[in-house]
């Protein structure tokens, strides 16, 4: 059975054009199952280029970024490592504290404390000097997540290594 990765990503710089080359397809070949939730602008930015279909193509589970119906079964499994990226300066803050005003912060919300999750925000530098940052990174990070920078101009694929790389055939 193939372990499942709990795939995150907001509306940043390049999400449209990065995120399946760099992200969802070396998670797949690392021998991840990818449970994708978008957040609602992430979604629409990679309809609009056609990304989102070669997400799904990805995975054979459904690409969330809406909330289920209540009467509706749960569309992934409960994954034990989430990677939030891109994540946004604005999504990050907010996991932080704890505002889950969408499906995406809903799902990652729930995971903190839970399973192992990994940030790899993507910020300017003006964003990083915020007051406020430094106090989101110790709050996330004293929940236990690893919150990491993504750079615009280098690949996102590392990100990838913070996570644990399962082994074909791993429970």
């Amino acid at each position: 059975m193939t372990e499942v990765l709990g795939l995150v990503a907001s509306a940043c710089y390049g999400v449209d054009r990065r995120l399946c080359d760099e992200i969802a397809l070396p998670a797949a070949e690392r021998g991840w199952r990818l449970a994708i939730t978008l957040t609602p602008a992430a979604e629409r930015w990679l309809a609009e280029t056609g990304e989102l279909d070669r997400l799904a193509a990805l995975t054979d589970l459904p690409v969330r970024s809406t909330a289920r119906l209540p009467a509706e079964p749960r569309p992934h499994p409960d994954p034990a490592h989430f990677l939030f990226a891109p994540a946004s300066a604005n999504s990050t803050a907010k996991l932080a504290l704890g505002i889950a005003d969408n499906q995406a912060l809903t799902v990652l919300c729930e995971a903190i404390g839970a399973a192992r999750v990994v940030v790899g925000a993507q910020l300017s530098d003006a964003q990083q000097r915020h007051p406020a940052w430094p106090g989101h990174l110790r709050t996330l990070r004293d929940a236990g997540v690893n919150v990491t920078r993504l750079a615009a101009d280098q690949p996102w694929t590392s990100v990838l290594d913070a996570l644990h790389t399962p082994m074909v055939g791993e429970p």
